[in-house]
C-alpha cells in the first residue's frame, strides 16, 4: 500500500522549489515595479518557513541537533555564495579596472574602511553593556565590509539603470568585492589581542608583541598577500587556457558560459585547503580572468551566470531567515531590545555616509553630493558579515582554559551572535524598503494631484498608432490609384512598431526597405524588379512618402540577423554542403 514519505529532503525540495517558482511568476512585478529586493523577499520567506512559524525548514535537524555543526553549515554556505558572487563581480568590471581606478579604491578601502570600523566599534561600545573596547573592535570588524550580494541587487535593475551612472555602479561593485576579503586584518587584530592579552591581562602569554607579530605574518602575509597572488595567477592561467581551447574549437558554448562559476568553486576549495582568504582570491581571480575584457564582452548578453547568481542569493537568504536567532533579539543576557534598535539605526546612519561624503570630492565617480549620500547610505551589511561572524566564533572556540572556552571569549560570542545578526536584519530590511518607500512617497502626492485635476478638465482623446498608420496608408493608396489608373486595391500593408518580427531563413531573398526607423509606426512593403520596371516613374513624391511611408508590392520576410558575438562554438556552426576536392 502506498505510504507518504514526508522526510526533510522532500520538504526542503518542495518548499524551496515552490517558493522560487511562485516568486518567478511575479519577479518582474516585485523587483521592477515595486522595487523590492529578492534578498528581503527571501528573508521573509525563510522566516515563514522556519521553526518559528510553519516549520517547513528545520536547520537544527539537518545539523543533528549540534549548534557547532549548524554554524559550520552556515559558514560554508556563505563561503560558497561569496566565492561565486565575487568571481562574477570581478568579471563584470571592465578591462584593467583595478589598475585604472586604484586611487578611488584606495580611498574607499583605506581611510574609508578604517573609519567605518572605528565608528561602528564606538557605537557598539556605547550601547552594549559590559563590553570592552577591544571586544567592540572585534564586533565592529565583522560589519565593516559592504556586502557584494546586497550591493549587486542595488546596482542592478530598472531603478539603477535610470538613476545610477555606470561609473558609479562599477565603483560600488569593485569596492564591495575588494573590501570583503580585506575584512580579515580589521577582525584578527582585536582577536589576536583578545587571545594573548585579554581576560583582564590574563591571556595566553600576556604578550601584545606576539599578537601583533601573528597579525602581520598570518593575516597580512599568509592570508591577504598569498590570496592576492594565488587569485591573480589562477585567473590569468584560466584566461589563457580558455583562449587556447576556444581558438582550437575545443570548448562548447555551455562549458564556456559556466567557466567562471567552476573557477569560483575551484578557488574556494583550493584556497580553503591552504587556509588563506578564498573570498579575496575569488575577486582578484575574476578581475584577472577578464583583464583583456574578452570574456566579459562575450558573455555580456547571456543570462546563465545571472540565473545561477539569483538561485544562490535566494537560497542563502531563505537559509538566513530560517537560522537567524529571532528569539534571542528579545530574550538575551547581552543587550536590551530598545538599545539594539537604536544601535541598528545609528550604525546604518553613521557607519558609512559621513566618511564617504567627506571624501567624495576626491573620488571622481562620486562628484555630486547626492551621489555621495547614495553611495554612503547603500553600503549594506549582509552575507559577508555572517561569514565573518562564524569565522570569529570558530576562532573564539580555540581560546580555552582547562578545556572550556574562556569566560570573556564566551561572552563575546554571545554579543557577536545577537548584535551582528540584528545589524544584518536591519540592513536587509531598511535597504530593501528604502527605494520602494521613497518612490511611493514621490508618486503619492502627484497621483492625488492628478486625480483631483482629472475631474476639472476633459481628458484628451487617446492616441492610436494603428488608426493613424491606416489613415496615412489609405491616403497614399488613393493618390496612386488616381494617378496611374489602378483599379484593384494595392497589396496588403504590414505595420510595424519597434523591432521587426518578420524573419526568413532564406538568404537569397531581398531585404525589406526600412524608411524612417525613428517613426513610431511604419508601413513596410517590397516589390519585385519586374513590377518596379513596369510602373511609370512618379514625377514627385507625396508628403506621406517624405514622412517615411513607402508602398510597393507583396511583402518579403527579413532574413535572420547573425548573433553579434565574435565566438562561434562548434555546436553552433551550421554544416553546409561539401565539395569534392
Amino acid at each position: 500500500m502506498p505510504t507518504l514519505n514526508v522526510d526533510n529532503f522532500n520538504i526542503v525540495c518542495a518548499t524551496l522549489g515552490g517558493f522560487i517558482t511562485l516568486f518567478g511568476l511575479v519577479s518582474y512585478l516585485l523587483k521592477e515595479k515595486f522595487y523590492l529586493s529578492e534578498a528581503l523577499i527571501s528573508l521573509v520567506a525563510g522566516l515563514i518557513f522556519s521553526p518559528n512559524a510553519a516549520n517547513f525548514l528545520r536547520p537544527g535537524e539537518y545539523a543533528l541537533g549540534n549548534p557547532e555543526t549548524l554554524n559550520t553549515i552556515t559558514l560554508y554556505f556563505t563561503r560558497l555564495v561569496l566565492g561565486v558572487q565575487l568571481v562574477l563581480a570581478g568579471v563584470q568590471l571592465p578591462s584593467k579596472y583595478l589598475k585604472k581606478e586604484w586611487k578611488s579604491l584606495a580611498l574607499l578601502l583605506g581611510p574609508g574602511m578604517t573609519v567605518m570600523w572605528l565608528v561602528t566599534s564606538l557605537l557598539i561600545f556605547a550601547f552594549v553593556p559590559h563590553i570592552s573596547f577591544l571586544h567592540a573592535l572585534a564586533v565592529g570588524a565583522c560589519v565593516t565590509p559592504t556586502d557584494p550580494v546586497l550591493s549587486n541587487s542595488i546596482v542592478k535593475g530598472k531603478f539603477a539603470d535610470k538613476n545610477i551612472p555606470e561609473e558609479l555602479q562599477r565603483i560600488i561593485i569593485a569596492e564591495s568585492g575588494a573590501n570583503d576579503g580585506l575584512g580579515y586584518p580589521f577582525l584578527f587584530l582585536p582577536l589576536y589581542l583578545i587571545q594573548h592579552i585579554g581576560n583582564g591581562g590574563l591571556g595566553q602569554d600576556n604578550s601584545a608583541g606576539h599578537a601583533v607579530g601573528l597579525w602581520f605574518y598570518e593575516t597580512w602575509v599568509y592570508t591577504i598577500i598569498l590570496s592576492v597572488v594565488y587569485g591573480g595567477v589562477v585567473g590569468w592561467l584560466a584566461k589563457e587556457l580558455l583562449h587556447w581551447a576556444e581558438s582550437r574549437k575545443y570548448v562548447d558554448r555551455e562549458s564556456f558560459l559556466v567557466f567562471a562559476i567552476t573557477l569560483a568553486l575551484f578557488i574556494v576549495g583550493t584556497v580553503g585547503m591552504i587556509g588563506s582568504d578564498d573570498v579575496l582570491a575569488c575577486f582578484i581571480a575574476g578581475n584577472t580572468f577578464t583583464w583583456d575584457d574578452w570574456f566579459r564582452l562575450e558573455t555580456m548578453d547571456d543570462s546563465f551566470q545571472p540565473t545561477i547568481d539569483m538561485l544562490l542569493n535566494v537560497s542563502v537568504f531563505i537559509w538566513f531567515g530560517a537560522v537567524c536567532p529571532w528569539y534571542e533579539f528579545v530574550h538575551n543576557n547581552v543587550i536590551p531590545i530598545y538599545r539594539l534598535i537604536f544601535l541598528g539605526i545609528l550604525v546604518l546612519l553613521l557607519r558609512r555616509p559621513p566618511i564617504v561624503f567627506a571624501m567624495h570630492k576626491k573620488i571622481h565617480q562620486v562628484q555630486k553630493s547626492r551621489q555621495a549620500l547614495y553611495v554612503g547610505f547603500f553600503g549594506p551589511i549582509g552575507v559577508s558579515a555572517i561569514f565573518y561572524l562564524y569565522i570569529s566564533l570558530e576562532f573564539l572556540n580555540t581560546i580555552t582554559v582547562n578545556g572550556e572556552v574562556r569566560p570573556d571569549a564566551q561572552y563575546l560570542k554571545e554579543v557577536m551572535n545577537v548584535v551582528i545578526w540584528f545589524l544584518v536584519i536591519c540592513s536587509i530590511v531598511i535597504h530593501g524598503l528604502t527605494i520602494p518607500v521613497t518612490k511611493f512617497g514621490f508618486f503619492l502626492p502627484r497621483t492625488i494631484s492628478e486625480a483631483i485635476s482629472r475631474d476639472r478638465e476633459e481628458s484628451p482623446e487617446p492616441f492610436h498608432v494603428r488608426a493613424d498608420a491606416e489613415a496615412v496608408g489609405q491616403g497614399v493608396e488613393e493618390g496612386l490609384r488616381q494617378r496611374h489608373g489602378i483599379a484593384s486595391p494595392l497589396p496588403r500593408r504590414i505595420q510595424q512598431i519597434g523591432r521587426s518580427i518578420i524573419r526568413s531563413d532564406n538568404p537569397s531573398q531581398p531585404r525589406v526597405s526600412f524608411e524612417n526607423r525613428n517613426a513610431s509606426s511604419r508601413v513596410l512593403t517590397t516589390s519585385s524588379a519586374s513590377q518596379k520596371a513596369s510602373r511609370p516613374p512618379s514625377p514627385r513624391r507625396t508628403s506621406q512618402e517624405h514622412e517615411g511611408v513607402e508602398l510597393t508590392s507583396p511583402t518579403i520576410s527579413l532574413p535572420m540577423q547573425p548573433n553579434q558575438r565574435s565566438i562561434r562554438f562548434p555546436d553552433e556552426e551550421t554544416e553546409g554542403p561539401t565539395s569534392d576536392p
